[in-house]
């Protein structure tokens, strides 16, 4: 299994890694480099070729300070009927979605199989297995390439009462669209739930590409604004990695929080939304 978006994200995520294990030293671009086995050129045109932004650049968006600022320019999202304040470039990767839920119990109850074909793809948050069935992408997780089999007997684990097909041709156009896309496509999703879980993911899918909310804003949204803990496992119970922006929920202070395919790329994804968001500006 290689990939060439799989090796450049591999490289990044050991960067912001490196970052965090020694950041009370700051260390220079030089000792960053070094860490990840590329000379300081060849990092800058790693972060230039995967964002767009050189990586100093890039990790300025991962500050808490200016992720609150972020949290701050979003205000509430919820208060609008449609996403406002998109830029040109964040307008071209906001995924428009429709989705179509079934409850575990009445998944169920279900007659005959569902047919889900399947694979893996290289994205640029390192591999994806994607499922899809008739009514719409069913499963989207990242994971490391060691845990390949291990992800694929998840998924299936939890639409048990499948038919599986591998089929790369048609899982393909969906990756595409949903990592390279013009955002002018609808997607379908289905997704399994509570009916508390999938109010929690209608609200995610209103957060535009680039911007944050917080665990308190999508409780309020749905609702429930006590419900804080109940949100959050919600949240982490999400079964449609990006396409359902689980990734955009962060703490209140500006601190990224947990992500169920680790904290690192939720970093990375972040980050990289952000330079795209932001690719009209002069990124140096």
């Amino acid at each position: 299994m290689t990939g060439q978006l799989q090796a450049h994200y591999h490289r990044v995520e050991a960067a912001i890694r490196y970052l965090e294990e020694n950041f009370p030293r700051q260390p220079a671009l030089e000792e960053l480099a070094a860490a990840v086995h590329l000379s300081p050129f060849h990092l800058q045109q790693l972060f230039r070729a995967w964002a767009g932004i050189g990586p100093a650049r890039f990790l300025q968006y991962l500050t808490s300070d200016f992720l609150k600022a972020r949290l701050h320019e979003s205000g509430d999202l919820f208060e609008a009927s449609e996403p406002v304040g998109l830029s040109v470039p964040a307008r071209d990767h906001q995924l428009l979605t429709n989705l179509e839920a079934v409850t575990p119990k009445a998944y169920r109850q279900i007659t005959g199989a569902l047919v889900i074909r399947y694979a893996i793809h290289d994205t640029p948050f390192g591999y994806a297995l994607i499922g899809v069935t008739d009514r719409g992408i069913c499963w989207l997780s990242f994971f490391r390439e060691e845990d390949a089999r291990h992800e694929v007997a998840r998924m299936k684990a939890f639409w048990s009462k499948s038919v599986w097909v591998q089929d790369t041709v048609h899982t393909q156009v969906l990756a595409t669209q949903i990592f390279q896309g013009s955002g002018t496509q609808r997607l379908s999703v289905l997704v399994k739930g509570t009916n508390f879980q999938v109010n929690v993911w209608e609200a995610l899918l209103q957060i535009p590409f680039g911007a944050v909310t917080t665990y308190g804003q999508i409780a309020a949204a749905v609702h429930h604004p006590r419900a804080l803990q109940a949100v959050g496992s919600a949240v982490g119970a999400n079964h449609l990695a990006y396409v359902i922006p689980c990734h955009r929920v962060i703490r209140k202070d500006g601190r990224l929080g947990d992500y169920r395919w680790e904290a690192a790329r939720k970093k990375c994804i972040i980050g990289w939304e952000l330079a795209k968001c932001e690719s009209g500006e002069d990124h140096r």
